[in-house]
């Protein structure tokens, strides 16, 4: 079949990649505009995807909304028979995902119904969730809400990162969508309808979302800081000023004795210790010990870095919920 392929960062590229490596027809890519940069914003980024497509000498279409009787017409004429949108970035109107014959599949990484949204992925991790995976879905305008094609599934670890759980379900997409083409070009491919009643969110990112909150019990902010590592960030206010912190592992429970008694009598948000083992935080149940952080205008470093350059001791204390202004 004739594949218009839709994506833009670099979660869309191993599906891409496996679509041409196992010689389908791509016959265009749908991507992102060039995005500007540097302080002149004379300079412009091509997504990922774009940069395999140029790569491979595919067609690049990137309207600034993917609607109007022009781009309808350059769809026309590169005469799909089947889009394929992964992570591109717009809903799609009802004219675009009926125009290929076959219509238009999607990969959401998800075990859908759970987590329509923009952010599946550390949605799934802060809601402390076992196991996630990736859909095909075939796509409506509804938000995520088409019939399931095939769905691949994989545990979730309790030190498991976004980063590593974005590269995981990236490859899972790639062979997912090359598994369901499979299926549905020998005619054994079978839709199974969404139960709209179980469906669930992921909402888009915003940043108070990555903030720690050390009043919490050690579990919840280990999810936090894991959801958003390594890229937004977790943070959390020492002294005014923002410390993104990474590698959280839960210490104690508040009833296994993995504590010394200064930690437990200790108030949540207390530096316990900052080492080669890390950096130990009492939070509201157990603590949490991060391996690196990262202050303000800084970059990365080991928390033993941190604290050879006097930027933490011992008893220095982070802001909690019960100090949290708006921001």
């Amino acid at each position: 079949m004739r594949i218009l392929f839709w994506g833009t960062p670099d979660f869309a590229v191993p599906p891409l990649r496996a679509l041409l490596g196992e010689g389908h027809d791509v016959v265009g890519v749908v991507t992102q505009p060039d995005k500007p940069r540097g302080r002149s914003r004379t300079q412009l980024d091509p997504s990922p995807v774009k940069l395999v497509a140029l790569e491979e000498g595919i067609p690049v279409l990137q309207p600034l909304k993917p609607r109007g009787d022009e781009f309808l017409q350059q769809m026309r004429e590169l005469a799909p028979d089947i889009s394929v949108v992964v992570a591109y970035g717009h809903i799609l109107p009802e004219t675009v995902i009926d125009l290929p014959p076959h219509g238009t599949l999607n990969i959401h990484a998800s075990l859908l119904p759970a987590l329509r949204g923009a952010a599946p992925i550390q949605a799934s991790l802060l809601q402390g969730m076992p196991e996630t995976g990736v859909t095909i879905m075939q796509m409506v305008p509804a938000l995520d809400a088409g019939a399931m094609l095939h769905v691949l599934r994989t545990p979730i670890g309790p030190d498991t990162t976004y980063g590593e759980l974005h590269d995981q379900l990236a490859e899972m997409g790639a062979l997912a969508i090359v598994q369901a083409l499979t299926l549905l070009e020998a005619g054994a491919s079978r839709a199974v309808p969404q139960d709209d009643a179980c469906s669930t969110y992921a909402p888009k990112i915003e940043r108070h979302m990555a903030r720690l909150d050390f009043a919490q019990p050690a579990e919840i902010v280990s999810r936090v800081s894991r959801a958003f590592d390594p890229r937004p960030g977790s943070f959390a206010a020492r002294q005014g000023v923002d410390v993104k912190c990474f590698g959280a592992r839960v210490l104690g429970d508040g009833s296994d004795g993995a504590l010394d008694e200064p930690t437990r009598s200790s108030p949540p948000g207390t530096v316990r210790s900052a080492d080669d083992n890390g950096l130990l935080v009492r939070c509201g149940v157990g603590a949490v010990c991060f391996t690196d952080v990262q202050p303000s205008g800084k970059p990365r470093m080991t928390a033993a870095a941190w604290a050879r350059g006097r930027g933490v001791q011992p008893g220095d204390q982070f802001e909690t919920g019960s100090t949290l202004t708006a921001t």
